[in-house]
């Protein structure tokens, strides 16, 4: 199986030569292997493609990436961005009762998987000519463990939290004292004691705006409005960057006692954490931009070991 993809961010067909068709072996002896797209931008044929990897050595933009992949991954393609775009194959499977990690490194579809479990991206499963239906995608995960839960989030019976990764962004897209922001969220009717497990209680008067909240206060102030919102499952995406240690494990803590009642995915790239933390973990392998793969459940040890 090869995949052809095309950074579109990097493609600067006003700036060159189009050296991917120039030099394309295939296009010389008459085939249309890369074509000209409506927007200007090449478009790789993969059922054409021989994988010389001529286009991606001779782009200037290093906007080509051709990857040959397992011919197993082809009936696991979850989701496409378009011709020639990236792709994940599988998605971690939340589970009740249990914290599931998720290790890998940036740009490979962490984010994506996030998005398509919490009901945010409807998967197309590859099929990028038709808008994606859930009917579709129930059909495809019908006698998995992802079922029940692909179900609840098209049937909107399911409720997601997500802790969002760059809380360094949050003073631009919220404003008021972190009292206010943490009540209106609070569903749970937990405010005071989530306050104080998370130390929370000498910033509750700060304004978010204001630009006197450090990294590790935004950190907290997300977890702690993650954790407050009434939810099945939770989402914590690098909930350890910017605190030291000790804030470290008490955050480890509190999310493995929730992992108790509720579904917990975690991103985690601080390894002791992870260890600390979860109970199984899915390692994501692939190339920025290009694909990304979910493997299977792992044991946490294993899976640290292996990545």
């Amino acid at each position: 199986m090869r995949i052809a993809v095309l950074l579109r961010d990097r493609c600067r067909p006003k700036r060159c030569s189009m050296e991917c068709i120039k030099y394309c072996p295939r296009v010389r002896t008459g085939d249309e292997t890369i074509v000209i797209g409506e927007d200007g931008k090449p478009i790789i044929s993969e059922e054409l493609c021989v994988g010389c990897g001529i286009c991606v050595h001779r782009c200037p933009f290093e906007a080509i990436k051709i990857v040959g992949l397992p011919e197993e991954l082809e009936t696991d393609l979850v989701h496409q961005f378009g011709k020639n775009g990236f792709r994940l194959f599988r998605l971690p499977v939340p589970k009740e009762g249990r914290c599931v990690g998720i290790l890998g490194p940036n740009g490979i579809g962490k984010t994506t998987a996030i998005n398509i479990l919490s009901g945010r991206i409807i998967p197309n499963l590859g099929d990028i000519d038709f808008k994606p239906s859930w009917d579709k995608v129930l059909e495809y995960f019908r006698g998995t463990e992802l079922y029940d839960h692909i179900k609840g989030v098209a049937d909107e019976t399911v409720k997601v939290a997500v802790k969002p990764q760059y809380v360094d962004k949050i003073p631009k897209i919220m404003k008021g004292k972190i009292e206010d922001v943490l009540r209106n969220v609070d569903e749970r009717e937990r405010f005071d004691e989530v306050v104080q497990r998370l130390s929370l209680t000498n910033v509750l008067n700060k304004r978010i705006e204001s630009g006197r909240i450090s990294g590790g206060e935004l950190q907290l102030l997300t977890i702690a409005a993650t954790l407050l919102k009434d939810a099945d499952l939770y989402f914590f995406d690098e909930p350890s960057s910017y605190l030291d240690i000790y804030q470290r494990l008490n955050v480890s803590r509190i999310l493995r006692e929730l992992a108790e009642k509720r579904k917990v995915l975690v991103v985690e790239h601080d390894l002791a954490i992870l260890d600390f933390l979860c109970n199984v973990v899915h390692i994501l392998y692939g190339e920025e931009g290009a694909f990304g793969v979910v493997t299977h459940p792992k044991a946490v040890r294993h899976a640290i070991n292996i990545y």
